[in-house]
């Protein structure tokens, strides 16, 4: 068994509204030092493979088929085993 925890982001060429509403957000609580924000989202998911290289492949699968936007966003992944 394994873990996927998945990292999704705007890729750096498409407008992150959420960010920039963060961003601005961030002035107000007086943290002038953010520069800047980016949105993005966490997926965990536990997969159930005979080896790393399987779950791997299936974690990439996943993310280019269903979890990613491949023409907007851009994904990395780390795998733990449990």
């Amino acid at each position: 068994m394994y873990v996927a925890r998945i990292r999704i982001t705007l890729r750096p060429s498409i407008l992150d509204p959420q960010g920039k509403a963060i961003h601005h957000a961030t002035a107000s609580l007086g943290l002038n030092a953010v520069a800047d924000v980016r949105m993005g989202k966490y997926v965990e998911v536990k997969i159930n493979a005979a080896s790393e290289a399987e779950a791997t492949s299936m974690t990439e699968t996943l993310c280019k088929k269903l979890l990613a936007n491949p023409v907007m966003e851009d994904f990395t992944f780390d795998l733990v085993k449990a």
